[in-house]
């Protein structure tokens, strides 16, 4: 019979089998030990969630460290939970110095607080997207151009700290850029990161501007290398496209009246293939060929 013991047996019943159970509950340090855990396992995620995680499990290894050493005197049972608590306490401080040490201007703070945080970016991810800028905040004085139409290069994305920026095509205004919008979204949109533009439309500062500015390079490589930080971007741009797609006051209008932004490539495509069938069938757009020229 001995030969057929499996080590399920031995779990189960290799060891002695509590007869009776003590009537008596343990101490308040041990239930109280058993609440900071409760607590510590419901923290989140994040630097701050970390910490709340943390500190609870620490306290909690702390009352079972006393408890372990007072009332249930084992040794062995107050080493593991002391050894834990030290765990706990490194992981503790380590957490506290980088949240030290991540720290930003007071323009780099706010961008974080009105756009970042609220979806939950984490300082760590943030310190990334700052470093790729070089934590450089760009001056642009009152009636100074960021970019002109047909000549400035596509090199750059830009977001506005403060200040307010004129777009326009041709003389024309199409609408303004405030704070904490792209400066140039549609372009960065247009271009795959192989290829090369310009401007299509002019962007004059109206005010004394501040902006931050990600080379496309140095951008792409953090895209490459953090997915996470490429996907943010995307939802970025994507929502101030379609913020100036509703702002925009100047648009071009095809013969069957649907609208398309001029300052997107894909919608001018759109227009012109419009056009073109419109020629092909004997009735072509005059309206439309005028402002496309334009």
């Amino acid at each position: 019979m001995g030969d057929n013991v499996t080590l399920w047996d031995i779990l189960l019943y290799g060891h002695p089998v509590c007869v009776t159970w003590k009537q008596e509950v343990e101490g308040s340090v041990f239930h109280l030990a058993c609440v900071f855990f409760i607590l510590g396992y419901m923290g989140g995620s994040g630097f701050f969630g970390l910490l709340y995680v943390y500190i609870f499990l620490g306290l909690g290894f702390l009352c079972s460290s006393v408890w372990a050493w007072l009332d249930a005197c084992a040794a062995d049972v107050f080493s593991w939970n002391f050894t834990l608590l030290v765990i706990c306490v490194v992981q503790i401080i380590h957490l506290a110095y980088q949240l030290r040490s991540v720290t930003f201007s007071q323009d780099f703070q706010e961008l974080y607080g009105t756009l970042f945080q609220p979806l939950g970016i984490s300082l760590t991810t943030f310190k990334k997207i700052v470093h790729c800028c070089d934590s450089e905040v760009v001056t642009l004085e009152q009636d100074h151009c960021y970019a002109m139409e047909c000549k400035t290069p596509i090199e750059k994305l830009s977001l506005l700290l403060s200040g307010r920026i004129r777009v326009t095509v041709d003389g024309e205004f199409l609408h303004y850029i405030y704070p904490y919008q792209f400066l140039d979204s549609p372009e960065w949109d247009s271009l795959r990161p192989s290829e090369e533009g310009t401007f299509q439309v002019t962007l004059t500062a109206e005010t004394d501007c501040r902006y931050v500015a990600w080379r496309r390079k140095k951008l792409y490589l953090l895209f490459a290398k953090n997915r996470y930080v490429s996907k943010l971007f995307s939802l970025l741009i994507g929502n101030d496209i379609a913020q100036k797609l509703y702002s925009l006051n100047d648009k071009v209008f095809a013969r069957d009246g649907f609208r398309y932004d001029i300052r997107l490539p894909s919608f001018y495509h759109v227009a012109v293939t419009d056009t073109g069938k419109s020629q092909s069938q004997g009735t072509p757009d005059i309206s439309l060929s005028q402002n496309l020229i334009n």
